[in-house]
């Protein structure tokens, strides 16, 4: 064992005071497993703009008791350098937790480290759906909020996700900061280890339970969202909702659905507990479509039920299954899902009496479907796209109602939604709801969702997508392969001018802050080195985005089609991605794995 990785056991098992994880540490030095110890204690988590996620177990590259202590202390430390003591005594920090392994305890220890430096905190006392936590920060004006999850990660992992003043997550510079704070603040302080169980905790003064006000509020404000809430009481539509072994089991049931007069739920028996086995789900991303929600599909038809509704198990994600005339079910793409919640906002915005397109907006990801563009530019009102997150998505959508402007609906294709300017983030909670106030009004025309898609695709162009990824754990290989398109045919600088017969008229490079379709060819959102990202822009009004993941081993990619007919553009999109394989990815010459679609 070599000097750094002696110093590197030696300073784990000083620091540490859990004795599981440093058995764990002596285990691996007795059996001298020194590259597995390198792994686990030569590296640290890298806390970024998604907070941290990772694989629970010890050492300082997984998430444990420890790891969460020099977190916690290092977001303190920056909440002290932005806000004055004042306001940290008198707002402070909201801290929630879903129903993984130790995420309880994680954020008991957040609290009670926070509350020990004199911040007030509000503690959730039990699972909560993540959208709470963006609520709360802007319904009692925090400082900041926490969130401990990994949201539909497999089982062992967890995550613990950051929000800021602005009920939105943490962007630039908030997340290197934090990350500079955890670093100079890495030995745990004293007190650090002394961390009280809920319910004990409130014992202290400084923390309290918001448990039972923001229920109340959060479904007063979401109350807001309806339309039609007689018309709900009188439906006679069945739903099926699943969380996935989530969080958010009693707040659709108990408190969504009343709130909205939504009609009768059948649940799924095997998947309506929270439960952080996970036991029917290994991967529990709805997401995924129909391999999840098999069970959600058979208890439907059980129940004589045509909709499936289905959150992740942070419930900030909503899927949707419809059942098809032919007996067949249709899993909803996001985008999909974007354009029929776009179709409804503008809908309603127009039906409210004074419509101001001059100041309404709607707002989606860069990688999303531009459907919102297109409604937005018919509709006369505006629209703006973001970074890939909803921590852009947020924080934008905070700038414009702080400028007296109003947001209807922003949305990301990978099924999150926020529809309305309650919360400023992805609300698997209020989408569900208002997703079923959109298929109870479908109904009453007999109209499914399938037909209102086409409907909306028949009015303002289809808008046909195809996203997946390729999987490679070679960061060289990576870069290499996005190098070559920076310096097409060996030419520094060049990028490519065509795939195939599809002439490209524009490129967006976030990675270098190139775009030909400014005038001083500067990129106007804001430019990364963490992880490449190329747009192409074809004549016609196909779109092309290529992008390393911040999370996961996996080249992405994005692609949108705009025609008079689905079946041109399903034609025209699958010719342009294979010539993007072929030129781009060259999967067999770059060991690249496609994704499974079992």
């Amino acid at each position: 064992m070599d000097a750094s990785l002696t110093k590197a056991v030696e300073q784990w098992l000083s620091w540490n005071k859990d004795e599981a994880s440093s058995n764990e540490i002596k285990r691996l030095v007795d059996k001298k497993e020194y590259s597995q110890l390198e792994k686990l204690l030569c590296s640290r988590m890298e806390f970024g703009t998604a907070g941290l996620r990772a694989k629970m177990g010890a050492g300082f590259s997984q998430m444990n008791t420890l790891t969460i202590i020099q977190t916690a202390q290092g977001l303190l430390k920056h909440a002290q350098s932005q806000f004055t003591p004042e306001e940290l005594a008198s707002k402070g920090i909201v801290i929630a937790f879903d129903a993984r392994y130790n995420s309880k305890s994680y954020a008991s220890l957040t609290a009670s480290i926070f509350a020990r430096a004199g911040c007030r905190v509000r503690l959730f006392s039990d699972i909560c759906p993540t959208p709470y936590v963006a609520f709360s920060c802007r319904f009692y004006g925090l400082c900041l909020g926490v969130m401990c999850t990994a949201s539909h990660n497999p089982k062992q992992d967890n995550g613990y996700k950051v929000y800021w003043s602005n009920g939105a997550q943490i962007i630039p510079p908030h997340d290197k900061a934090i990350a500079d704070a955890i670093v100079n603040n890495l030995e745990p302080w004293e007190s650090s280890w002394e961390i009280p169980s809920i319910p004990e905790i409130y014992i202290n003064e400084l923390i309290n339970d918001p448990m039972a006000e923001v229920d109340v509020e959060y479904m007063k404000l979401l109350k807001t969202s309806s339309t039609r809430l007689e018309k709900n009481r009188k439906s006679k539509l069945k739903f099926t909702y699943t969380p996935v072994h989530g969080v958010d089991t009693i707040f659709f049931y108990q408190l969504c659905t009343p709130a909205f007069n939504l009609p009768e739920l059948i649940e799924v028996p095997l998947q309506c507990k929270p439960d952080p086995e996970f036991p029917t789900a290994e991967f529990p991303n709805p997401e995924e479509g129909k391999g999840v929600l098999k069970l959600a599909m058979e208890a439907a038809e059980a129940g004589g039920s045509r909709h499936v509704l289905a959150s992740d198990p942070d419930a900030d994600r909503l899927a949707v299954v419809e059942k098809q005339d032919d007996g067949s079910w249709r899993a909803f793409t996001g985008n999909e899902l974007g354009a029929i919640f776009g179709w409804w906002a503008v809908s309603n915005w127009k039906n409210s009496g004074s419509p101001d397109g001059e100041n309404t907006y709607m707002l989606a990801s860069t990688v999303s479907s531009v459907i919102l563009k297109t409604i937005a530019k018919k509709e006369n009102l505006l629209f703006e796209d973001t970074l890939t997150g909803f921590k852009w998505m947020g924080s934008r959508a905070k700038e414009l109602i702080d400028q007296g402007k109003k947001v209807i609906f922003a949305f990301e294709e990978a099924i999150g939604f926020m529809y309305g300017q309650n919360v400023l983030d992805k609300d698997g909670v209020s989408a569900a709801a208002v997703m079923a106030e959109i298929i109870t009004t479908l109904h009453e025309d007999n109209i499914s969702l399938s037909q209102q898609l086409d409907n909306i695709y028949n009015t303002y162009g289809y808008h046909v997508t195809n996203n997946s990824y390729y999987i490679c754990h070679d960061k060289e290989v990576i870069n290499t392969m996005f190098a070559r398109i920076r310096n097409w045919g060996k030419n520094s600088g060049v990028y490519p001018e065509a795939l195939g017969r599809f002439k490209i008229s524009g490129i967006r490079d976030l990675y270098t802050g190139f775009d030909t379709r400014e005038e001083d060819k500067i990129a106007k959102l804001p430019v990364s080195k963490t992880s490449h990202m190329i747009t192409f822009y074809f004549d016609g009004g196909a779109v092309l985005t290529m992008r390393t993941s911040g999370t996961e081993p996996k080249i992405k990619f994005y692609s949108e089609m705009i025609g008079s007919s689905r079946e041109s553009c399903t034609s025209e999109l699958n010719e342009l991605i294979e010539l993007m394989v072929k030129d781009f990815y060259q999967p067999e010459k770059n060991g690249l794995i496609a994704r499974s679609l079992s």
